[in-house]
């Protein structure tokens, strides 16, 4: 089944369930006409056996004269019946020089109360059934069921058997057994078996032509949509996109695939972005470090020493690149971690978290003041990656604030504050600062490589908060970041 295409699979799925469907139609119609012949067949026994008038109810005895000339149908019948149980022999023979049947495919035989059987001249002999013998003893009910029996000419032959009571002209309680032939029954049935398979078989390969069909027809989509997945895969062209009409499953699963490859095509121009502004980035400081080591290289190599105050501001300066250099690869890092590698989740306390930033933060400017004012305050998420995120908003404070400023950080109720007192960014630059690699004009002879609030919102964001900068009051910026938690630890 797997090997099959799915055009095929749908075609033979189709093709067997027309035919268990006409194969259960045709089984169940068998057993309609099945049961209606052998109600028929049943009703015409009934009828033939009708009723049975014993001698010494106003009927001459058997071998008196006939009332009129003539006696009827179920008179003449008793006296028959009677003369044969008078005469019951288990041996007796059915045949006779007159084999008059009593009517078309007509057999009939007395049972006596012993269970044996009373051949009827003429009349053919069946096989008694021990239902036959119940009835022949008195049972009040008539017996109905298939049987054998031999025929007035000799043949044997499958029987429909009603056997009912009967009671003789001195009391002797016997039964007698009516039958017709099966074939009345058999002959139409093997007839209508044939005509259902002819016709189960015609509906199934007609059923098979028309899934075949149908499949061609329903998957002509799918098979357009193959080959706008194999033209991507072969061409690496991620701004194809598929043709989608209508609201059926095909037309949703091409709208999803073309979300699908837009979001692709969206990443990966975020990828030769973020690679491209990476290398950009690290040009400044390689050139920096190049031109320092190249002076340092030169002086050795011509015999003239540096003299120490230039020595200096050299290692000095090749120190602070180095030191930009690891902070934008560690930036970098940060930010090309997958979003499904999420980092380990855990119960933190975002106010020691604030506590260590504002420490690391007070060396980088020696000459601010870092007024801190730090609520309990407890949430979930990487410890690690929120400390980094609190230390690049001490960081711009630091940075942006003049000489003797100073630096408010607040924590309360889960939000958490960083206000500066330095130019402020203007109302056209707050949509962007968030971006990666994106600096303010008046930033970008400051030191930075345009990461910090861009890593500071990816951080945020994973622990369900959100993070923004206002305009402060009286000149500055204010950074606020709330994340979900509570004063008490929650383990």
């Amino acid at each position: 089944m797997r090997r099959l295409s799915l055009r095929g699979r749908l075609s033979l799925l189709v093709a067997v369930a027309v035919a268990v469907a006409v194969a259960a139609c045709a089984i169940a119609s068998w057993f309609l006409v099945r049961d209606q012949l052998y109600r028929e067949l049943d009703r015409r026994l009934a009828a033939m056996g009708g009723p049975l008038a014993p001698s010494g109810r106003g009927y001459p005895l058997p071998g008196g004269p006939e009332p009129d000339g003539a006696a009827p149908r179920d008179m003449r019948r008793s006296w028959e019946l009677t003369g044969a149980l008078e005469q019951c022999s288990p041996a007796a023979t059915t045949t006779s020089a007159q084999l008059r049947p009593p009517g078309p495919y007509e057999i009939m035989q007395l049972v006596n109360s012993a269970g044996g059987p009373c051949t009827v001249p003429n009349a053919g002999s069946l096989t008694v059934t021990a239902a036959d013998a119940r009835v022949a003893r008195g049972g009040s009910l008539p017996a109905v069921h298939d049987g054998t029996g031999v025929t007035a000419d000799g043949e044997r032959v499958d029987v429909r058997v009603h056997t009912r009571s009967f009671v003789a002209a001195d009391g002797t309680r016997a039964a007698v057994s009516f039958a017709l032939r099966l074939d009345q029954v058999e002959e139409p049935l093997n007839r209508l078996t044939l005509a259902l398979v002819t016709v189960a078989a015609l509906g199934v390969l007609a059923s098979a032509g028309t899934g075949l069909l149908i499949a061609r027809a329903s998957l002509r989509p799918v098979d357009e949509l193959t080959a706008v997945t194999e033209h991507i895969a072969r061409t690496q062209d991620l701004d194809t996109r598929i043709p989608a009409e209508g609201a059926d499953e095909i037309a949703r699963l091409s709208r999803s695939f073309n979300t699908m490859t837009a979001a692709l095509a969206a990443s990966r121009d975020h990828q030769q972005q973020l690679i491209a502004d990476a290398g950009h980035e690290l040009r400044t400081p390689l050139t920096s470090l190049r031109t320092n080591i190249d002076l340092l290289l030169r002086a050795e190599a011509s015999g003239r020493e540096l003299p120490p105050g230039t020595r200096h501001n050299l290692m000095v300066n090749v120190r602070t690149q180095m030191r930009e250099l690891s902070s934008l690869v560690g930036d970098l890092l940060e930010l090309a971690r997958p979003e499904e590698a999420e980092p380990a989740r855990e119960t933190v306390a975002l106010h020691e978290v604030a506590a260590r930033a504002v420490e690391r933060a007070r060396p980088r400017g020696p000459g601010l003041t870092i007024d801190a004012r730090i609520e309990p305050w407890y949430v979930t998420g990487d410890p690690a990656s929120l400390e980094r995120a609190v230390v690049n908003l001490l960081d711009n404070a630091v940075k942006f604030s003049p000489p003797g400023g100073e630096v408010a950080v607040r924590l309360a109720g889960g939000e958490l504050s960083v206000r500066d007192h330095g130019p402020g960014i203007s109302a056209e630059d707050l949509p962007h600062v968030f971006e990666r690699f994106w600096r303010s004009p008046s930033a970008r002879s400051l030191p930075g490589s345009g990461l910090g609030l861009s890593i500071v919102d990816r951080v945020v964001t994973e622990g369900g908060g959100k993070v923004r900068l206002d305009p402060a009051g009286g000149g500055g910026t204010v950074a606020r970041i709330w994340l979900p938690g509570g004063p008490e630890r929650d383990d």
